[in-house]
């Protein structure tokens, strides 16, 4: 199981009831057993993504105690410097050692030779920009390293393991045999092209109504059908998110600030 049957996490607060009334009521994404938790976060550049990832990875690490988390920042995001000397972070072309973890334990899980069901989670920053890298390089190393996180995102949530990817937009090129289609979780934040959209969120028009969004505001679709406005929360505390991120990865809180 990924965790106990009742698994969840805040996400941001409702954007229409935080400009209304200045209400912060919880936006709430489902992490339980059975529920498929891989996420993906799109926008362009300045969006929020990297604010959103840390929120995530803190809260992750808070909600699912014993699991395991591994960052993967390709592109070595100033935002991340902090998270360098962590164990569990991996920068530039080493992500791809992250993912060889990762789908090892999905392997080794799968074959019953590792029978743990801890949560295992790989969140991976600029997912498209590293694609399309590596298919420009070696088109048949690509294939191979993206059919290693359809994998993932095909068989993970019944062995405990969940992808948590982001990019700026989620082209069909770096996500074979339809794989945009398994994410149980799909954001959009800031002001992004129809275009995104249009891959992520089926009935997009409908669903935006014209809307503008800023940076940290945007929409989440859970499971295909729960759709939200989200305003991602300012973090009063940076330096204490950073700590507890940089335990989430292998590296201790000081004693006395746990």
């Amino acid at each position: 199981m990924m965790t106990n049957c009742n698994t969840l996490l805040t996400l941001a607060y409702d954007l229409d009831r935080w400009n209304s009334y200045q209400e912060r009521l919880p936006i709430v994404i489902n992490l339980s057993a059975g529920v498929n938790s891989h996420m993906i976060i799109c926008g362009l550049s300045g969006s929020g993504k990297s604010y959103c990832e840390q929120i995530i990875l803190a809260k992750l690490a808070e909600a699912e105690p014993g699991s395991e988390i591994f960052f993967a920042d390709y592109k070595g995001d100033p935002a991340f410097q902090y998270l360098s000397n962590c164990s569990r972070y991996y920068s530039y072309n080493s992500t791809l050692e992250a993912l060889k973890i990762v789908h090892n334990r999905l392997h080794n899980r799968q074959s019953g030779h590792d029978s743990s069901r801890h949560p295992v989670t790989l969140i991976w920053d600029e997912y498209m920009a590293q694609m399309l890298s590596l298919l420009s390089q070696d088109k048949k190393a690509a294939t191979a390293i993206m059919g290693k996180v359809s994998e993932i995102l095909l068989l993970g949530r019944s062995l405990s393991i969940r992808l948590v990817v982001t990019c700026q937009r989620p082209d069909a090129m770096a996500f074979p045999a339809g794989a945009r289609l398994n994410y149980g979780i799909v954001c959009v934040l800031g002001s992004s092209a129809s275009s995104i959209y249009e891959m992520l969120i089926p009935d997009f028009k409908d669903k935006v109504r014209g809307r503008q969004f800023h940076r940290g505001e945007g929409i989440v679709v859970l499971q295909g059908a729960e759709c939200h406005f989200i305003k991602v929360p300012t973090i009063r505390n940076m330096e204490r998110l950073q700590q507890h991120c940089m335990s989430a990865l292998g590296t201790r809180l000081p004693l006395g600030e746990a």
